[in-house]
């Protein structure tokens, strides 16, 4: 039964509507009745108001705004406009009148837009859950309208929190949709993309909002991460690499799968806080992991490259943990897998560097040389089986491991490199401490050289480029005696390394380029070396280390296995020596060490090759060319020049030029001419003239022994100037003995040839002094030696003797007739030193 009112005359084309229970008819006329329908509350009637009768009509406008009005001036009435609206879109969504669900739709989202009242989080969970009614729907137009409609509400900013909200129905809905794998390219790109900005949205909806932080536990980013990731891979830009830290590289992202997930991956974890970045970082690795994407692995530097420019520099040594976590659990995968995850991290460290990794760093070179070590047993172990495919791919991830050490290090600021360089070198085993560092014992003779070989390696792209402000600091005790230790070993690879390495300690003005081998130079001055004045520190790490380098250079000579190399590697070491940190003594002594090195090539004493020796008298040529050349002495250089030009003529495989042809060398060299060697007498007479204090130059160079080495190092409390005082005293006490010796035939003898004595007594002493004068201070220091020791037993027990303690309060102890006294001493009656009282 219907009952029917009178309503006002409208207005010609006005639309009157009543309700019949399920469907809307309207009637138009000038005077017409509604039916009960006009009793229902007002907002369900402005709700239908806004639904034309065709939906190919749109929204209604008027009505839209009478139910906006409505909203705004009442809104308590939000959640029930939102229960009505949801209502009649999961009715339209059964019965497929999809023209009805997007106007329902773009209702709610202009409701949305213009609502913002305490009450919008009940209206909230209306339009949620159409959103999650469009995107269950198997229709790719509902699922992308849905997704459009959610990343609305995720732009607005609500007054209040929400403590009930979740996303997780979204979360997993977004993700499947970025995998779609429909037939129509167009369609599945379109909800590809529609999945992506949703899962921008929720990113978006959630981060800003602490009761929100679920977001980031691994169950969801092991869904947000691997589906933008996947649209990532799915590029065919091949230039989409090419600037990794810019923030949009397309204008048309949005048609762009690949570039809209980039977009939001940045995003995504330029949000992420210190405690989410391990659970934002780990599902890329995983994703890497099953997809194989670490051989080949441009993807996957890519992805590591935007995550370490989208992060905040002081997370970046969380994603290198991972990384190195990641890389000691595929510590047993193919090589070439491994070579692939150092190479990420070799693209990440570099990047992390030039801001702060905090307490990584040790971590970072620990593990790779851990590495380095484990990929050096399987290449023997391969080899040792015969698989040499597998051998070749150890080599290259032992030369990506260097590399990866070498850039990382040379990122680094100064005072961490040089604990690098000392964490490093007591990693590489040597004679004194051979398995105490990698325990390479079980990998034999040939895994510890190999070891040593690519340790030296990572030491030697770790300091290039390295400039210390003294060369104490390039070259502290510490390092400085194991790396010359090295350079002694058998092995030419070995003492080759080492020497590059001083190169690159030593040179503090980047002349070594401009050096280029062992040569004759015809002009120094037109390689415009740059060099200073030798300061005070300098000065004082020759006088105690340089005996030490001089030591190893002309051992390293010796060596009868060198090659070109080591030769040339010798000559660049002396250059920069003389460039660095020569004075007027350094000069003398290198001078006595070239003339040194070429009495070993002269006399023969270790039988070397006839090559090396040759070798050897070419490189003191050359050096000392370029020596004579930079302190500019004209005598000097007139010597030199002349020695030259006669080897040109007469000699010329002792020239280096000659040298690297290796044929026409003689059968011998014993019967060379002086005027093919360079003489001290003329060198001397030469430097004299000059200024130079010449009197060294008359001891040969004799290198210490490593035990007088470590003698030398010790500090004497007796100085030259006193030992030879002291020497002199004895002198005169004997002579003072002499005189009150009984008178015997010998004494008369003695005293007719008392002329001759005095003289021989002259003479004597004149040695003394000239060998305390010119000899080196270690000779003197180990010769002194056993003298200081003597007196320092002499002083102690003549100490112990007089010196007693001082008086103590609580009574000193005494024995008298057999009984034991005690006698204490007043405080203010004690007397205290001077030093003690204040």
């Amino acid at each position: 039964m219907r009952r029917y009112i009178q309503v006002p005359r409208a207005e010609p084309e006005q639309v009157y509507r009543f309700n019949t229970g399920w469907e809307s008819r309207s009637l138009l006329s000038c005077g017409v009745c509604g039916c009960c329908g006009a009793f229902r509350p007002r907002y369900k009637r402005l709700v239908d108001n806004i639904f034309p009768e065709d939906p190919k009509d749109g929204l209604v406008k008027a009505d839209m705004e009478k139910l906006t009005f409505y909203a705004v001036s009442a809104p308590d009435k939000l959640d029930r406009i939102g229960k009505y609206l949801a209502e009649r879109l999961s009715r339209d969504v059964v019965r497929h009148r999809y023209g009805y669900v997007f106007i329902a739709m773009e209702a709610l989202d202009q409701l949305l837009m213009a609502c913002h009242s305490q009450s919008i989080n009940l209206f909230v969970e209306s339009f949620l859950q159409m959103v999650a009614k469009l995107l269950e729907s198997g229709e790719p137009e509902l699922q992308i309208l849905g997704s459009n409609s959610f990343v609305k509400f995720a732009n607005i900013e609500e007054d209040t929190a929400s403590y009930h909200r979740r996303y997780d129905f979204f979360v997993s809905q977004f993700s499947a949709m970025c995998h779609s794998y429909i037939d129509d390219l167009e369609s599945r790109n379109k909800i590809r993309i529609a999945g992506i900005k949703g899962i921008q949205g929720v990113v978006r909806k959630t981060v800003n909002d602490e009761l929100q932080t679920i977001i980031w536990e691994p169950q969801h980013m092991d869904k947000i991460v691997p589906s933008l990731l996947f649209n990532m891979q799915q590029t065919e830009d091949p230039d989409s690499e090419s600037n990794p830290h810019s923030v949009s590289r397309s204008a048309d992202k949005d048609e762009d799968p690949a570039t809209l997930a980039e977009s939001c991956f940045r995003e995504l974890l330029g949000r992420a806080a210190y405690g989410n970045m391990n659970n934002a970082i780990r599902p890329v690795l995983v994703h890497l992991d099953n997809h194989q994407l670490w051989d080949p692995n441009a993807f996957a530097v890519s992805c590591f490259k935007i995550t370490m420019y989208s992060i905040q520099a002081q997370h970046s040594h969380h994603v290198i943990q991972q990384i190195l976590r990641h890389l000691d659990t595929h510590n047993k995968d193919s090589p070439r897998v491994r070579a692939g995850i150092v190479q990420v991290l070799l693209e990440t460290v570099t990047i992390a560097a030039k801001g702060s990794i905090g307490p990584t760093v040790l971590e970072v070179f620990n593990t790779l040389l851990k590495h380095l070590r484990l990929s050096v047993d399987f290449e023997l172990s391969n080899e040792s089986i015969g698989a040499l495919s597998t051998s070749n791919d150890e080599k290259v991830v032992q030369d990506t491991i260097i590399q990866t050490i070498g850039f990382f290090g040379s990122s680094l600021p100064d005072y961490q490199r040089s604990e690098i360089i000392m964490f490093i070198m007591g990693k590489v085993p040597t004679f004194d401490a051979g398995s105490h560092a990698l325990d390479s014992n079980h990998s034999g003779e040939r895994g510890t050289r190999t070891i040593q070989i690519m340790l030296l390696r990572s030491l030697l792209m770790v300091t290039s480029g390295y400039k210390a402000k003294s060369i104490a600091a390039a070259l502290p005790s510490p390092f400085l005696e194991p790396i010359l230790s090295v350079s002694l070993m058998e092995d030419s690879e070995l003492r080759h390394l080492v020497l590059h390495i001083l190169h690159s300690l030593i040179d503090r003005h980047e002349n070594k380029a401009k050096l280029k081998g062992m040569r004759i130079i015809p002009d120094v001055s037109a390689l415009k070396i740059k060099r200073d004045k030798s300061s005070k520190q300098d000065i004082s790490f020759m006088k105690k280390q340089g005996q030490q380098l001089y030591r190893h250079i002309y051992m390293g000579c010796k060596e009868d296995d060198n090659e070109q190399k080591n030769f040339e590697s010798l000559f660049i070491a002396l250059l920069l020596i003389t460039i660095e940190l020569a004075n007027d003594e350094v000069i003398i002594d290198l001078i006595r060490l070239a003339l040194g090195i070429q009495d070993l090539a002269v006399s023969n004493e270790d039988n070397l090759p006839i090559y090396n020796r040759c070798a050897i008298l070419a490189l003191v040529a050359a050096y000392l060319n370029f020596l004579s050349q930079m302190i500019a002495v004209p005598a000097f250089c007139q010597h030199v020049n002349k020695v030259i030009e006669v080897r040109s003529k007469e000699a010329p495989y002792l020239l280096p030029e000659y040298i690297r042809e290796k044929y026409g060398l003689p059968k011998t060299l014993e019967t060379q001419d002086k005027s093919h060697l360079f003489l001290q007498n003329k060198i001397a007479d030469a430097l004299a003239g000059s200024g130079y204090n010449v009197d060294r130059l008359s001891v040969p160079y004799v290198p210490q022994p490593t035990d007088e080495d470590r003698i030398s190092r010790r500090k004497s409390v007796v100085d030259t100037v006193s030992i030879q005082v002291d020497l002199l005293g004895v002198n005169v006490q004997q002579d003072k003995t002499k005189m009150v010796e009984e008178i015997t035939f010998e004494t008369l003898k003695k005293a007719i040839d008392s002329q001759n004595l005095e003289e021989q007594e002259r003479e004597k002493r004149r040695q003394v002094i000239e060998k305390f004068q010119k000899a080196p201070f270690e000779e003197i220091a180990a010769q002194c030696e056993s003298k200081s020791n003597l007196l320092h037993d002499k002083l102690a027990e003549i100490f112990e003797l007089t010196i007693r303690p001082p008086p103590s309060p609580s009574g000193s102890m005494s024995v008298a007739a057999g009984h034991v006294q005690y006698h204490s001493i007043p405080v203010y009656e004690m007397k205290f030193p001077d030093l003690c009282v204040y």
